[in-house]
């Protein structure tokens, strides 16, 4: 893929004129962040009248004509990598792996190694479906990054269809365990809201009141610590980006550890002092997929899959029961 030329030619008024240079282009630019357009400016990709300008604070004039070259994007095609799985279950045509907190599913921006796709293609070798692409073979579903717990994958197009079929039929039985702030009201009970791009912040998912996707939630209180934070269990009917700590956090209950959806009245909790540094310091969002179940694509028997609270988790348990 060949890199790419663009040329810009502002109209640069008097309110322009001396404005920093990667200022300036990231207005012009609204496409780009001003920090990708740093980037390309430190590594003389930019440049006025044929010479290159590597200095961000340059100020811009009346009549200038930017030229910016754009590199060819970098190819997240994945690599087979010896990364150690824990590996529930496994037959020729699928394999359940109880996944970390802190490993990415697939190859992306900024992860391009380390992946559970650079995992499997080691471990599975060939054998993994090609339905999702060079970037994410055998990949039927995903869970965030900083969430453990179990996943399935297809080692053949066979199988990968005959699960994604559950998955669009919401028939897939998942199970998560996630430990929140304050305490639910009711303890038990269902949440219902469309999920979209948060209008205010587009890194976020959020319930909006037109278009997203639908979106339910089963929860049940299982634990309650101190008053103050819960052990809830939630059950998928749907499968939306983030739906668990988007659906929790807006009533108002976000994950202990969860920097995205923070509720600013965690630092009020009525807990010892140290206990509560503990809590509201947490690395990340207390949510694991404790249990999977589908219908298997070979057999078409119905199979279930449980996993152990991960020690981080366990740890805090432990700490908010004492």
């Amino acid at each position: 893929m060949e890199a790419e030329n663009l040329i810009i030619t502002p109209d640069i008024g008097p309110t322009e004129a001396k404005m920093r240079l990667d200022k300036y282009l990231a207005l012009a630019l609204p496409q780009m962040s001003r920090s990708r357009i740093q980037k390309l400016i430190q590594s003389g990709q930019v440049s006025c009248e044929d010479v290159t300008i590597i200095d961000n604070s340059f100020k811009v004039r009346l009549g200038d004509s930017y030229q910016i070259m754009l590199p060819p994007p970098e190819e997240a095609e994945p690599v087979a990598e010896d990364i150690p799985l824990n590996v529930v279950y496994e037959d020729s045509d699928l394999i359940v792996v109880n996944k970390p907190a802190g490993m990415t599913v697939h190859p992306a921006a900024g992860a391009y190694h380390g992946t559970l796709v650079n995992a499997l293609l080691f471990h599975c070798r060939d054998n993994l479906s090609g339905i999702g692409g060079v970037k994410r073979p055998g990949i039927v579903h995903r869970i965030d990054k900083d969430t453990s717990g179990l996943l399935v994958a297809a080692k053949n197009d066979f199988a990968h269809n005959f699960l994604s079929a559950q998955f669009a039929e919401h028939s897939i039985e998942r199970t998560y365990f996630a430990v929140v702030y304050g305490v639910l009201n009711p303890l038990e009970g269902k949440i219902e809201g469309n999920i979209g791009r948060s209008k205010s912040d587009r890194k976020k998912m959020a319930i909006v009141d037109s278009g997203g996707k639908y979106a339910a939630t089963n929860y049940k209180t299982l634990q309650i610590y101190k008053n103050a934070v819960s052990l809830v269990q939630c059950n998928l009917e749907t499968g939306r980006t983030h739906q668990i700590r988007v659906h929790l956090s807006s009533l108002g209950h976000a994950l202990v550890g969860d920097k995205v959806y923070v509720q600013n009245k965690k630092s009020s909790l009525s807990l010892p002092a140290d206990l509560k540094n503990y809590v509201n310091n947490f690395e990340r969002q207390a949510l694991h997929a404790k249990s999977l179940g589908f219908v298997h694509p070979r057999t078409e028997k119905f199979m279930q899959f449980d996993s152990e609270l991960p020690d981080d988790i366990s740890n805090l348990i432990h700490r908010l029961s004492t």
